[in-house]
This record gives structure tokens, sequence and C-alpha cells, in this order.
């Protein structure tokens, strides 16, 4: 079946629907609804079977819904309408959700029901959700309705007979700052941590500090730290800790507000963004949060790390190559590197890179730092190294995750290890690890293609050597399972004693240092080279620019024939290539 996807944004669900709809055999083209772009004009160019909208801020034009069935997939269960679903649910501690695959109609969310599965929403931040338990729904719903459609039969429910039995559930409105304002002399600590989650990563929560005002992204909870309601009490990798009325909590990231008439702001780490606003405050080795942990059990070392985005800068991938040698230093047989939920690794930080003083030299110092980083990796020969990546992984990300001996992928993570769109070649020893997995004429057609690849996809061209069929609650008891199992196994010691003599054998030949050579050979014309595409389209990436026109290699319908024709990429709300977002 033909499929048009219609999108507000090329984000992280929109990316997973398209990547799993063609491994399901459906043609899939991508249309993004932009200001000045006549979608009734794009729609009869597709000549589509059916429309899908997996996430839309706009309404489908009446001379489309028409026209065609268009199925709209609402981030809520059935009954609950309204621009944010997904932030009141956060806001007010609801446990138990849903997502619904309506049909578009006259009125938003209002139409008849084709599909609705539910889902529970732990504690975690609106993007984490939005990328895990609501993803895994949206996904299943997506999968349900289009099977529905093409049986032909399907009769869809009007909403009205459905029925919701929860008073919560009705059309809301926009969640305003009003309402999502901290009163850090009254709020608990538990009231804090809704109100920062259910505004990440966007619009965040908008406060004053030191005579300016920011938007506050991600909030953890604090369990030792104590101060003034409000005060800043302590930095921890990049993070300000400030106190509630009964506690304190980590905020990672800040966003000035933007100012009229000036250039939109971007999140940074909250310590970067205060400069010198910032008072001299701890820096404290300890704390209830962190980004980078370590532990162990038995024979298995478990490196985990989950950073803001995705993204990791200069200082980060620093941080944690410094961490994976002191796990390398440990007694073990096998090193689970990855977060537990959410994004494996998305490469350089492009937004501090923008803000840095030397764009260009920032550039260089990050993409060296993150092929410490790998070479590391790839360069382990005391014990097998297994990525655990529970969630999306793009560009250098992805090339880090494909440094290690096995990676065992979530079956709803996304991989995007692809340059291009930003203007890059790429770094992070992508021309040894991507030829070795899948070879080089598919190395070559998976940079080119700039599609997103599902885990099922990726296990089929040799990507990843193992998909964890598991929800974000449960992935890392599986891998820690698993890991155990490795561990135990006959062969591992004999695959452990292989690898040296194997590296030795890769280096006599064509030594690491030379791949990393030429590559960062035409990475360092580009950052320095000040008309190269990279530097427009890193500064449109950061301030979120739409683009004029859907790009093309979105539009282009590509055949769904699975995993032989499979690419990578990811593009921003504008349209431009970047990470994947929420």
């Amino acid at each position: 079946m033909h499929i048009l996807l219609l999108a507000s944004a090329f984000n992280s669900l929109t990316q997973r629907v398209h990547a799993e709809l063609r491994d399901r055999g459906h043609t899939v083209a991508v249309e993004l609804a932009l200001p000045g772009s006549p979608l009734p004009e794009a729609v009869r160019r597709h000549a589509p079977q059916l429309i899908l909208a997996p996430m839309l801020k706009t309404a489908i034009p009446e001379e489309v819904w028409t026209a065609h069935t268009c199925l709209v997939v609402h981030p809520g269960p059935v009954g609950d309408r309204g621009p944010s679903s997904l932030d009141w649910a956060i806001h007010e501690g609801i446990e138990e959700w849903g997502v619904t695959v309506l049909q578009a109609d006259g009125e938003m969310d209002a139409g008849d029901v084709w599909a609705c599965v539910p889902c529970r929403l732990p504690q975690a931040s609106k993007s984490e959700l939005y990328r895990g338990e609501i993803a895994d729904a949206a996904l299943e719903a997506v999968l349900l309705a289009v099977e529905r459609f093409a049986e032909g039969t399907h009769v869809p429910r009007k909403q009205d007979r459905v029925g919701a039995a929860d008073a919560r559930l009705r059309p809301r409105p926009y969640l305003d700052q009003g309402v999502r304002r901290i009163d850090w002399a009254e709020d608990s600590t538990g009231t804090v941590l809704r109100k920062l989650r259910a505004a990440d990563s966007q619009p965040g929560v908008l406060d004053a500090l030191f005579g300016a005002e920011w938007y506050l992204h991600g909030g953890h909870p604090e369990s030792g730290l104590r101060g003034r309601s409000g005060e800043l009490l302590a930095t921890r990798a990049g993070a300000v800790c400030r106190a509630t009325r009964d506690g304190a909590v980590w905020i990672p990231e800040l966003r000035p507000r933007r100012l009229p008439g000036q250039p939109p702001t971007y999140k940074l780490p909250a310590v970067s963004a205060l400069g010198d606003r910032l008072p001299p405050l701890p820096e404290v080795p300890e704390a209830t949060w962190t980004d980078i942990s370590y532990r162990e059990n038995g024979d298995v070392g478990f490196l985990s790390f989950s950073f803001p985005g995705g993204a990791m800068s200069t200082g980060q991938c620093r941080r944690l190559l410094d961490a994976y040698r002191e796990a390398c230093a440990r007694p073990t047989s096998v090193l689970v590197l990855g977060g537990e939920r959410d994004f494996f690794s998305n490469g350089i930080h492009l937004n501090v890179i923008e803000a840095a003083d030397d764009p260009a030299a920032e550039s260089w110092a990050n993409i060296n730092a993150i092929d410490d980083l790998v070479e590391a990796v790839l360069t382990t020969t005391d014990r097998l190294v297994v990525s655990a990546v529970a969630g999306n992984a793009a560009a250098g990300g992805a090339m880090l995750a494909l440094a290690a001996d096995e990676v065992w992928c979530r079956s709803g993570a996304v991989l995007n290890p692809h340059y291009r769109l930003m203007g890059l070649y790429g770094s992070e020893y992508w021309t040894y690890t991507l030829p070795r997995r899948v070879g080089s004429a598919t190395a070559e057609r998976l940079m080119r293609e700039a599609l997103p690849v599902s885990a099922a996809s990726a296990l089929g061209l040799g990507l990843v050597d193992r998909v964890v069929d598991a929800g974000h609650g449960t992935f890392a008891a599986e891998v820690g399972r698993l890991a155990a199992h490795l561990s135990a196994l006959p062969g591992t010691a004999t695959r452990i004693a292989a690898k040296k003599t194997e590296l030795e054998r890769r280096e006599s030949t064509t030594p690491l240092a030379a791949f990393r050579e030429r590559e960062l050979a035409r990475m360092r014309r580009t950052f320095h080279d000040p008309d190269a595409p990279y530097h427009a389209l890193r500064r449109a990436f950061v301030r979120k620019e739409r683009p004029l026109r859907t790009p093309t290699h979105l539009s282009a319908s590509p055949s769904g024939s699975g995993p032989s024709v499979t690419g990578f990429t990811a593009t921003a709300p504008h349209g431009i290539p970047s990470r994947p977002i929420g």
C-alpha cells in the first residue's frame, strides 16, 4: 500500500512509523506541513491510498480529509483532546494513559476511532515518555489501524460510543506558562519535578534567575542537598541544583527567553548558559543524580550514561572516556555500555558548538573527543564490550554503538548512522566499522539514502547482533540477564583471547589511525571553511528553523522492500538534518 505521512516534523515518532511501515512492505512518502506549503496540492501529487499523521500540529484541510482516509495519532486515550495531551497527563501525575488513532474530520481530535492502545506513564520526562511508552503504544495502534484499513471491512467507532469513564479525559487547552510556573516557596519537590518533566523538551518552564528569564529543561530529584527555597546550591556535570520547599532538584539545561527582534534561543548545559552570572558554587562529586554511573554484577560491568537529547559535548565525551577507562580497570569479562532508556547517543553537541566563541575550533575538539572514546572501545582486547541501545542512536552516536563487539538493540529503537544532511563526511571510525559490519556497497548505500532504520531492519543488515523485545521498563533487566549469560559461556574466554590477535592483524594491514586520519582530514576542511554548508545547517538546526519545502529524500516514496533498501538519517522539526527529537 502507498502511504503518505503528513507531519509537522520528521521527528522520532514519524521516523519510527516510516521505518516500521517500510519493513512491512508499504511504500512510504513524507510531506511536511509547512507555512505556505499547499497540502492539497502535495497530496494530489503523491496520490496515496492512505494518509497517516504521526505528529501534526495543524489541522488537515477539509479538501484532503474529505477525499482521503486520514488517520491522526493522538497521544492520549479516547476522550482526551487538545494540543497538550501528554503535558497535562504528566503535570497531573496520571499513571495510566494511552494513544488513539482517529480519523480526521472537522473537529480536532474528535474523529472516529480506528485503534486505541493503553500504556503506563512511569515517572520520567515528557521527551523520554514520548520516545518510549507513548511511541510503543502509538506504533502498535498505527499498525493495527493500517491493518484494519487494508482489510476494507472495518468500521471505526464513534467517540461518543467508545466511552471514557475517566472524568480527566476531556478537551483541554494548551498548557501555558501560567500553569507551568513553579512557586519555589510553596511547591513540593514532587510538584516541581512534575512541572519540569511535563515541559521537557519543549517548551520548558519559564523562570527567573539572576535578573534574566530562562526556560528550565529537565529535572531530577536530589535527596541530600538542602537550602533556602529557590536558591542554587551546587553544580554537577554542567547541571545546577536548586532548592525546593522540602528538598532540591537538578536542572541540566537552560534556554534564555527570546527577546523581541532577536534570533531564536536554544538549550545549553545550565552552567554554560548562566556563564558569568553564576556565583561560585561547589561542584559536588557525588549526588543523587548523575549522568554517568558504573556498577557490577558478578563478572559483568555496566557503564551507564544519559545525556540530554543524546548529544555529547567535548567535556561529556572526555568524562565518559575517563569512566570507560576506569571500568576497564575492573576485573570483569563483559562490559555493557549504554543507558537504561531513551537515547543511546547522537554524536557531537551542535548546541554547545554553536555557542562557542570559535565554533570551528569547538567542532574540532568535539569530534576528536568522541573519536578518542570510540578508539578506546575498538582497542579494548581484555573483555567483550556490548552496546545496549535502549533508545535511538544517530550519526557518531550510532558509530559509537557499532564499535562494540556486540550491539543489542531494543525493539523500539531507531538507528540513524548518517552524516550527509548535516553537511559532514563523518568520523568516529565509521569508514572502518560500517563496512566491516555490512560490506562496502551496503555502507555506501546506507549513507546515501538518508532514511531511518528500525531495529528489525538493523538486525537483518548486520548493524546489530540482537534485538531485545522489551519495553523501556524491562530492557535493562533483560540486558543484565543476557550479559550474565554471555559472561558464563565457555566460548567467551576464547573470544576475548582472539580479540588481541585480530586487532594486531588488522593493524598490520590498515591501522585504525589511518581511518581516523582520512576521516578527520575531510572534517577539518569542513569545520574551517566558513562557506561550508555545515555551518548554516548547524545554525538552522539549533534555532529550529523550518525549511521552505519537504526535503526530497523524504518525499520520494522509496520502495518498502525491507532491509535491503533501508538507510539512515534524521531530520529536525524544520526539516534540516539533525538528531532524532521528541
